[in-house]
């Protein structure tokens, strides 16, 4: 499985505007002397990153910048690629274009799915004021997963227009071989 460079691009936006470009600069060189894949490659928000590469990108990121607490920052993460793919300017920001939540549930969140990743699917549905999505095909079972789709979508959700309380229910790390979230809707 293959991740967009997209994710990379955007995580390398926003840690530059947090740290300053010295600091990912000394990030990505000792990043690049760990591993020759960093090193070889330039990435670009169209190049296809092996799976595993983006892990170690943001496994080692986060131990780097962010005390190593890889849930709150892989959900950080999420939050912030859905705003910047979501929000006006953003790659993605047509897919708002519907105003039906049903649709945009339903149709528009399983897209977001495979405008990241050449590899597993997501299905989502509508019930009750419940947003139910789920997520298979792992060939890795990563907390990167579960923590940056959690936060990914529950952004996604807000810049839609409804704030929600997102429920893990299922966990690759856990166990499990796909991941199940729950988002209950709250008024805006």
């Amino acid at each position: 499985m293959n991740v967009k460079g997209t994710v990379y691009t955007t995580t390398k936006a926003t840690v530059l505007e947090a740290f300053g470009e010295q600091r990912w600069n000394e990030f990505m060189a000792k990043l690049a002397a760990k591993d020759k894949y960093f090193k070889d490659n330039i990435i670009m928000s169209i190049t296809l990153v092996p799976l595993d590469k983006i892990i170690v990108f943001f496994d080692e990121l986060i131990d780097a910048c962010f005390n190593g607490d890889k849930n709150a920052s892989y959900v950080m993460f999420g939050m912030v690629g859905a705003k910047y793919a979501l929000s006006p300017g953003g790659p993605y920001h047509s897919f708002l274009l519907t105003k039906d939540l049903k649709l945009f549930v339903e149709t528009v969140l399983p897209k977001l799915w495979t405008t990241y990743y050449d590899g597993g699917s997501a299905v989502a549905r509508l019930e009750n004021n419940v947003v139910y999505v789920k997520v298979t095909g792992f060939p890795i079972k990563h907390v990167y997963f579960e923590k940056l789709l959690m936060g990914y979508f529950k952004q996604a959700i807000k810049v839609f227009g409804k704030k929600s309380a997102a429920t893990m229910i299922k966990s690759l790390t856990g166990g499990d071989d796909h991941l199940y979230f729950k988002y209950e809707l709250k008024d805006s």
